[in-house]
């Protein structure tokens, strides 16, 4: 495996059509703070975290995944990234330069296989954060996505080629074959995952809780408010972490977690799961079971933004 120049997710960012009923749901109930807006425009952080924001919101006709962001250590990790990248092929979308963006810093964005734009960028300002206290059921950090893909076989093998993710866990089925596969840039068990999926679109973005109280606190808040639940709550087996999804307004999957996995990366040895077995998706067995239904609701639909770049 060549050298890891990615040290975590920083954020994702959405186009979405209703740009008003998106920030009222990630503000007033979900948990997540409007530090810089603009018409139509929104960044959204996280209390607990020192990136500037978690994820940002725009309005477009087009729902699109806009791009997702990762962090690296310094401008030369920056640029030799771009660089390799670029020789083996992939289509930059822009040099490594200043970025615009709330923070600043240096970073570019190139295409993935499927035509997602991904941004790679160091010496972001840090944003002043504070400690997430006890009882407060808001999200401390973005903790991982997961993306559709209709081709996961090759989607996996690019960013562990060109970005240096490696494999954590996989889900099988008996009767479906490989369904998903938990991929790390640190010792989380997993930052990205990547899922099985008729097209490429958002499975879902996950969010970091304080811990078990905090984490069923906001549960229980999101259900009051009458918020379609998809599936949880419930504990996976895969990165024995917790989880409650849910659906926002436009339909995107978003998931409350806590307590996810940190790996000794020097001794781990991915495991295959089998998911049919109700105690790999849900070691609790408090969740709904997870059925074809189930699954479906977080295929999304089919991402708008592939191979068209995303306004800065």
């Amino acid at each position: 495996m060549p050298e890891r120049l990615i040290t975590h997710l920083r954020h994702v960012d959405l186009a979405v059509p209703d740009h008003a009923k998106q920030l009222e749901f990630y503000t007033n109930l979900w948990g997540l703070k409007a530090e810089h807006s603009d018409t139509g425009l929104t960044f959204l952080a996280a209390e607990g975290s020192p990136e500037q924001y978690v994820v940002r919101l725009r309005e477009s006709a087009d729902k699109r995944i806009d791009l997702i962001a990762f962090g690296a250590a310094s401008r030369a990790d920056v640029d030799a990234l771009a660089g390799n990248l670029a020789r083996d092929g992939v289509r930059l979308i822009t040099e490594p330069g200043d970025l615009q963006t709330p923070g600043g810093g240096y970073g570019f964005r190139f295409f993935d296989n499927e035509g997602r734009t991904i941004e790679i960028s160091a010496d972001v300002a840090v944003r002043k954060h504070r400690a997430v206290e006890e009882g407060e059921s808001i999200p401390v950090r973005l903790s991982h996505v997961v993306i559709n893909s209709a081709d996961p076989e090759s989607t996996r093998a690019f960013y562990e080629k060109h970005l240096s993710f490696a494999l954590s866990d996989t889900l099988m089925h008996p009767r479906m074959g490989e369904m998903m596969w938990f991929m790390r840039i640190n010792a989380w068990h997993h930052s990205l995952a990547i899922a099985r999926c008729p097209h490429p679109s958002l499975h879902h973005a996950s969010f970091e809780m304080r811990g078990l109280d905090e984490y069923m606190r906001g549960t229980g808040r999101v259900l009051r408010a009458g918020v379609e639940k998809i599936w949880g709550p419930g504990r996976h087996l895969a990165g024995n972490n917790t989880f409650s999804y849910f659906l926002d307004p436009s339909g995107n999957t978003m998931e409350y977690t806590t307590e996810l996995e940190v790996l000794d990366e020097d001794t781990w040895h991915p495991h295959v799961y089998d998911f049919s077995k109700p105690e790999v998706s849900d070691q609790w067995g408090t969740a709904n079971a997870m059925n074809e239904f189930v699954a479906q609701r977080s295929f999304n639909d089919p991402d708008q933004g592939l191979f068209v770049a995303p306004p800065v």
